[in-house]
């Protein structure tokens, strides 16, 4: 069965109940599934076709519902783009994936090859609301590529995860079983849908359960407080950055919140136990923490009706079966450290283009995630860091190598090395050590990051020092750069 044949179920069979609420408009189920059918129909008239790719650079829009629908009625291949990403980054996702076409509401960051249109996102909402024949109905399988999202590589290229109807499906029903998702909820998201947490989890869950969902086109803290009060959700999914900035909510207004809601969920970076503590204090609620990757979805989850442990991303979901071992692939005993292994319906098919890379991140069918956890002797999971560089900042993935080398590309650089420093509002942010080859200004480097790299991959502090500290084969010692605070460099 593929995602359409799924989606079904709220799109006809609860054709006239609330589906979602957006900017102050209501749409039903009826009319998300009509538009996503004319939607499908209109891109069929220019040229689309299974299997080819279109990518998307929107921020929370209705019209990006519309497109994902479309794309996966027609086995189109849906590709998101990070709307914080410039030039360089998106330009290489463009020259990867060779999309058709790229949808944008605006001026996109770089040119588009020369086989590949951009298309204004309101030219195609306006063309989409004529009337239109009901569109092709390939027959797609759930191991039909649905999506290709792309995750940084430790070697600072990006990858493209190819996502199948079966991984969007398999990762669904096992959230709605096992967090009680169901129709009756009423469900805030404020997360980006082009990040695989709000399209993976925020989107599928929605339309799977037939609840009705308030889409944010994005958090905003000042206005949060009113806006849980107004729509009174019963569940909601968030990153710690989110959590953190709730904390600021007075007690009263945190009362009425918990009052309404079912479930807090969190995830794409580590919640610190802390928070955790405070939020449960002030909300009455605890907030469920679980673990997952672009490449996978979700793998872990403290359980809805049982221990939400502080500081662990809980237990496998059902079906998904996870291995820790040492570098030497053997298993670990219980209360060691060793890196995750993953296998289950919900990881992804490969990296597009990528046999190499694909062929590198499996060993014995088992997914190789590069985290390193521990596991309790009754089966809970706690994350110990990663094997790789991965700094994750306010729920998006920073690897340093990408910063590194662009860092390397100015005059003033000899030596560069990104490192993630701790911060209560993000979780972690990225710092630059650079040994220079003269006289820089901090400022006009960060300058030259923010035109070409994503605002939350800029380093928040660009460091100088004598030298890097190496190992005798040349490796870089990151551990033994200054420690950084707010007040600079700590030997």
């Amino acid at each position: 069965m593929n995602l359409t044949q799924l989606f079904q179920l709220s799109l006809a069979g609860r054709r006239d109940a609330p589906a979602l609420e957006f900017q102050g408009r209501t749409f039903t189920f009826g009319e998300i599934g009509a538009r996503a059918e004319n939607m499908a129909s209109l891109l069929t008239t220019r040229g689309l076709r299974e299997g080819d790719r279109l990518c998307v650079y929107l921020s929370n829009c209705v019209e990006l519902i519309d497109l994902y629908l479309a794309c996966v009625r027609l086995g189109v291949i849906f590709v998101p783009i990070n709307i914080l990403y410039r030039e360089r980054e998106a330009g290489h996702i463009l020259r990867d994936a060779e999309p058709k076409a790229v949808v944008a509401a605006g001026e996109f960051p770089c040119p588009a090859p020369s086989l590949t249109e951009v298309w204004q996102a309101a030219d195609l909402a306006r063309a989409a609301s004529q009337p239109w024949p009901a569109p092709p109905q390939p027959a797609l399988t759930g191991d039909s590529p649905a999506a290709i999202v792309y995750t940084s590589g430790t070697t600072g290229t990006s990858k493209g995860a190819i996502l199948t109807h079966h991984n969007f499906a398999s990762n669904a029903v096992n959230l709605l079983a096992c967090w009680q998702i169901s129709s009756a909820d009423r469900f805030l998201l404020p997360l980006p849908l082009f990040h695989v947490h709000g399209l993976g989890n925020g989107l599928h869950c929605w339309l799977m359960s037939g609840c009705r969902m308030r889409l944010l086109e994005r958090f905003e803290y000042q206005t949060a407080v009113e806006t849980f009060l107004d729509f009174q959700p019963t569940l909601f999914f968030g990153v710690p950055t989110i959590y953190v900035r709730l904390l600021e909510t007075s007690p009263d207004a945190a009362c009425r919140i918990g009052a309404s809601m079912r479930l807090f969920v969190s995830g794409s970076a580590p919640l610190p136990g802390q928070v955790l503590e405070e939020f449960r204090t002030l909300f009455g609620h605890t907030i469920l923490e679980r673990y997952g990757m672009s490449e996978t979805l979700m793998n872990l989850s403290n359980p809805y009706a049982g221990e939400r442990r502080p500081g662990t991303v809980g237990l496998p979901l059902p079906g998904v079966s996870v291995r820790c071992l040492d570098a030497e692939g053997r298993p670990v005993p219980d209360g060691e450290t060793g890196e995750l292994y993953l296998r289950g319906p919900n990881v992804f098919a490969g990296y597009w283009r990528r046999e190499d890379a694909t062929r590198a991140a499996f060993a014995d069918g088992y997914f190789r995630t590069g985290d390193l956890a521990v596991r309790s002797p009754d089966g809970y999971y706690t994350l110990r860091g990663r094997m790789s560089d991965l700094i994750i900042s306010g729920g998006f993935n920073i690897y340093p190598r990408e910063i590194e080398e662009f860092l390397l590309e100015q005059p003033e650089v000899a030596e560069a090395a990104v490192v993630g420093a701790s911060d209560r509002l993000r979780g972690e942010v990225p710092v630059a050590y650079l040994v220079p080859r003269g006289p820089f200004e901090p400022q006009t480097l960060e300058r030259r990051c923010r035109e070409k790299l994503a605002s939350f991959k800029i380093p928040r502090a660009f460091l100088a020092v004598e030298k890097l500290p190496r190992t005798a084969l040349g490796k870089i010692q990151k551990h033994l750069l200054p420690r950084y605070s707010s007040g600079g460099a700590e030997r």
